[in-house]
């Protein structure tokens, strides 16, 4: 992906706002994604790095460990860091409908997957 924050923040909203549910505000001064009310996603102060809810840390740090690591903070938390000048827009789009899904209720995820369903 590209270097420009900006690029990446456009990037980040034209695929995780039209999720059901998912809204944007500043999370320690940064953009940050949410849904119900719980965080799944924030780019990091640096604006290159971005911070994302994940229940399958080991594997993605395990396939590119350049690309998705973590620090001691995150250590115990379900959180893991992604390069986003390294990481393919295929994974990302992965790796943050996952994060939108372990965060949102049922009852969003079955709304997006009956508005999946009518598209095809």
């Amino acid at each position: 992906m590209s270097t420009d924050p900006f690029i990446y923040l456009e990037f980040l909203r034209k695929t995780l706002l039209p999720l059901p549910g998912v809204t944007e505000k500043l999370h320690f001064g940064t953009p940050a994604f949410y849904v119900n009310k719980k965080i799944f996603t924030r780019l990091k102060e640096d604006g290159e790095t971005l911070v994302v809810s994940t229940l399958e840390r080991d594997k993605w740090m395990d396939a590119d460990p350049l690309t998705f690591f973590i620090t001691d903070h995150y250590r115990h938390y379900d959180y893991m860091l992604v390069a986003l000048k390294t990481v393919s827009p295929d994974d990302l789009n992965l790796l943050l409908l996952a994060a939108w899904r372990n965060r949102a209720p049922a009852r969003l995820v079955k709304q997006f997957e009956t508005e999946l369903l009518s598209k095809q």
